[in-house]
């Protein structure tokens, strides 16, 4: 298995793991829901530049928020911090899981995990 699809089936894995904690937190499954396009706001830096929207998009879509939050919960036990916590790794591990990785400051189809949509056979990763 190639690295980017090893990437995207921990990505599923983790998502999978933020719906049991949800449910061992007691918090209904539906938050997910609710939640998972605010995290998707960060993209409006896009329409400034996409060098500005890569910035906004890469700082929200990693993992280094949801993991501080978590320590935040922990050291509080503020169990919104946990929701707003699981939601936020939620988003990214879905994200993900479908291929939508953190943008390149060209494009916002070029992405660490590769090119998102059409795109020419010449842009394919070759990693195999």
């Amino acid at each position: 298995m190639n690295t980017i699809k090893w990437q995207r089936v921990e990505s599923a894995a983790i998502a999978v793991a933020v719906i049991v904690g949800m449910l061992v937190l007691g918090f209904g499954w539906w938050w997910l829901l609710a939640l998972f396009l605010a995290f998707d706001l960060s993209a409006l830096g896009f329409l400034a530049n996409p060098k500005v929207g890569a910035m906004f998009y890469n700082a929200v879509h990693n993992y280094t928020g949801p993991a501080l939050m978590v320590l935040i919960y922990f050291a509080t036990d503020l169990r919104w911090v946990a929701l707003v916590a699981m939601a936020w790794g939620f988003h990214v591990a879905v994200d993900r899981a479908l291929g939508y990785g953190l943008k390149h400051d060209d494009d916002f189809q070029h992405t660490h995990l590769g090119w998102i949509g059409k795109h020419k056979a010449s842009d394919t990763p070759t990693t195999g």
